[in-house]
């Protein structure tokens, strides 16, 4: 794991603060003072001597007006500092949240391509259906390793399928694998840009955006963000005629040289979002605008077949602990109605959720 410089800011010494400023400018002045005085200073490497000379430097009379003066210039310089930061402008609780970043943000990487080969392989084994999409970042895992990435990055994805096929779930699978934070934003509940770029301070509920949230809570600059059914987000517009719609807002983030300077609307302050894997998710892409898709890797995927199902409908009956004959009849029902019905993930989850739930009820006596 490594670091980056993650937000557009200058921190100062911790230590450094108005008393311990102070200090240092009342003993410079006692120095200056004493060698006008004509006090011997203390000779380099002589213990005793710099005992000496720190005993005339503290016998020094420093006045009331001294005092004072050395204050104002210690509060002149801080607020000098707070201004040169670029985080004067932000409240107490605001400054000490992004204080984390001081030394930066972690960036989780690929160790090698052989640990590539077996994350793509890994969830292959558990997704196969979903083989465009596992290939797509098997190929970027390799990559980012050959060019000696510090961190992984899949290219900003749009997943397009029939609802209900996993792409949500492939996306968890990604995101557990990597070891990086997810996360996720429904398209048909969040319209407005907002949630992904938070809103100018001044109005009344103003908020940062989802994945910067996420970055601050986690500290790690690289997490997956999912927006599902992203086609199904809204335009919202304001009554002065402004519009406020998801696929605008994400525009500048889903392209890495603006992604790499973005200005936080909430905290005011540039951040580098570059690093972030955009994984979208569609059931359609009529009506979404050119200008977006450009900016995205199209995979178009098909859903899991009868066979895949099954083998999904064991897996998940053993983690959740069905026995055998429960997983049986979800096995026989999967085998009857998927020739004649379009049965998808959901379906199955469904069945596995009503079998899990009979076998936990008490048994009539």
């Amino acid at each position: 794991m490594t670091k980056i410089k993650f937000i557009d800011a200058r921190f100062a010494d911790p230590d450094e603060n108005e008393f311990a400023l102070k200090r240092r400018f009342e003993w410079h002045l006692r120095k200056l003072r004493a060698l006008q005085d004509g006090v011997s200073p203390k000779v380099p490497g002589d213990f005793e001597d710099e005992l000496r000379w720190n005993e005339d430097l503290i016998a020094v009379p420093l006045s009331e007006k001294d005092r004072n003066k050395v204050l104002r210039r210690a509060r002149r310089v801080m607020g000098a500092r707070a201004k040169a930061s670029g985080l004067s402008h932000l409240s107490a609780d605001d400054r000490r949240a992004l204080e984390a970043f001081r030394g930066g943000a972690d960036l989780v990487g690929i160790a090698s391509e052989h640990r590539a080969d077996e994350i793509a392989a890994a969830i292959h084994a558990e997704m196969p259906w979903m083989a465009a999409a596992t290939d797509f970042l098997w190929k970027a895992m390799r990559r980012s390793v050959r060019v000696g990435e510090p961190g992984f990055r899949l290219p900003p994805v749009l997943l397009d399928g029939p609802p209900g096929i996993g792409k949500s779930v492939w996306s968890r699978e990604l995101g557990r694998h990597l070891g990086v934070p997810r996360c996720g934003i429904e398209g048909t509940a969040e319209q407005a840009s907002f949630v992904v770029n938070g809103s100018q301070r001044g109005w009344g509920s103003a908020f940062r955006g989802r994945p910067l949230q996420a970055i601050v809570q986690s500290l790690c600059a690289n997490p997956i963000v999912v927006i599902d059914e992203i086609e199904k987000a809204g335009t919202p517009t304001s009554t002065k005629g402004q519009t406020y719609g998801l696929t605008e807002g994400l525009l500048p983030l889903l392209e890495r040289s603006s992604a790499a300077v973005w200005k936080c609307p909430y905290y005011q302050v540039g951040f580098d979002m570059s690093w972030i894997s955009w994984v979208l998710t569609s059931n359609s892409l009529r009506t979404l605008p050119a200008p977006f898709l450009s900016r995205l890797d199209i995979l178009r995927l098909a859903g899991p077949g009868k066979g895949d199902l099954i083998s999904f409908a064991e897996r998940e009956g053993a983690r959740r602990g069905l026995c055998d004959a429960s997983i049986g009849a979800i096995r026989e029902v999967i085998n009857r109605v998927a020739d004649t019905h379009e049965l998808n993930l959901r379906h199955v989850s469904r069945m596995l959720a009503r079998a899990e739930a009979m076998a936990s009820s008490p048994q009539p006596h």
